[in-house]
């Protein structure tokens, strides 16, 4: 995809469970750009009744919450042994998403003024084809090691969650622009900075 003269760019975002996408994401929307999390898409979308509705079909009833939503830590517990089950969920919300962005995109291209940059956070964007939805492709990684202790100090599976990933390796090879966040928060922000800089409109 490629923006008209004049108009913000769109970068995606992407990376490994615990590379650090969220904390990149904040630092490009600290710094005036409009930010879309896809895991806050998801979210709102196992709150929808009609996905609601066709998980509990597929999967039970135990993946319900007294309140109606889809139970996000229990279904994931259920589908990372199962493909089908996997596939089955990958055609039912994907679509959802990328209908959620294109219209934030469309609302975010309607402003006046307009923000300096789009960035929109897709954890499988290279799972699943969307490099050319974006004018350019930005990866946040860290070593394995590093991964694996901000995963697991959240209480996650690591070896279960990055089973679902392409490797690092080929995360960065396909970016155009890539970080190794293995430092802190500051170092972080100031490599979005750069990246910043270098797409954004002028004021």
């Amino acid at each position: 995809m490629c923006t008209h003269s004049g108009e913000p760019r769109v970068l995606g975002l992407t990376g490994g469970i615990g590379s650090g996408k969220s904390a990149a994401l904040e630092a490009f929307s600290r710094l005036g750009a409009a930010v879309l999390s896809s895991d806050a898409v998801v979210h709102d979308c196992y709150s929808d009744p009609e996905v609601v509705r066709r998980v509990r079909e597929r999967f039970g009833d135990d993946v319900v919450t007294a309140d109606g939503s889809v139970d996000r830590a229990r279904l994931g517990g259920r589908i990372f042994g199962d493909h089908e089950g996997r596939r089955f969920l990958e055609g039912l919300i994907h679509p959802r998403v990328q209908h959620a962005r294109e219209r934030w995109r469309e609302r975010e291209l309607a402003r006046d003024p307009r923000p300096p940059l789009l960035v929109c956070e897709v954890p499988l964007l290279f799972e699943v084809g969307l490099e050319d939805h974006f004018d350019a492709v930005v990866t946040v990684t860290a070593s394995d090691a590093v991964r694996r202790r901000r995963v697991e100090e959240r209480g996650q599976d690591f070896d279960a969650r990055r089973g679902t990933q392409i490797d690092e390796d080929a995360k960065v090879a396909r970016a155009d622009h890539a970080y190794v966040n293995d430092g802190d928060l500051d170092e972080l922000a100031a490599w979005v900075r750069t990246v910043f800089d270098r797409y954004a409109l002028a004021a």
